[in-house]
């Protein structure tokens, strides 16, 4: 008996879907839609003909009924920007000033101790009396 041979299959390779994005016309035309939809699974019907979640008709009647005409258009993805506050700003910069601060007075501190040393040193030479 002689093994079957496999033949491998041409493997298709799709573009990468985009998310689909509704303008705010567009919502609230699926909106109108919807709230006409009155027989049972005609909602439904509506739904997979434009393509559409329920979740989505339900955050949209939500955005409509609060008034939140900006909820219906397309939102910008990402992470919403900060403004600084200016207390944090006048924090910010006042911790640099006593980083900075900090950092003369080891300064200072590290050439005073050199001062000493350099005293001590000398101190320790003979002077020009004591040559013999």
């Amino acid at each position: 008996m002689e093994p079957a041979l496999v033949v491998p299959q041409e493997i298709e390779v799709t573009a990468k879907a985009k998310r689909r994005r509704f303008t705010a016309a567009q919502k609230l035309r699926i909106l109108r839609l919807a709230d006409t939809c009155t027989k049972v699974g005609e909602l439904g019907a509506m739904l997979r003909r434009e393509g559409i979640y329920s979740s989505s008709l339900t955050g949209w009647r939500r955005a409509r009924d609060a008034g939140e005409l900006g909820a219906l258009g397309p939102k910008k993805r990402g992470p919403k920007p900060v403004v600084p506050d200016a207390r944090d700003k006048q924090i910010a910069e006042l911790q640099r000033l006593v980083a900075k601060t900090e950092a003369r007075a080891r300064h200072a501190e590290a050439l005073v101790a050199l001062q000493k040393k350099v005293a001590d040193l000398l101190s320790q030479l003979p002077s020009e009396d004591e040559t013999p």
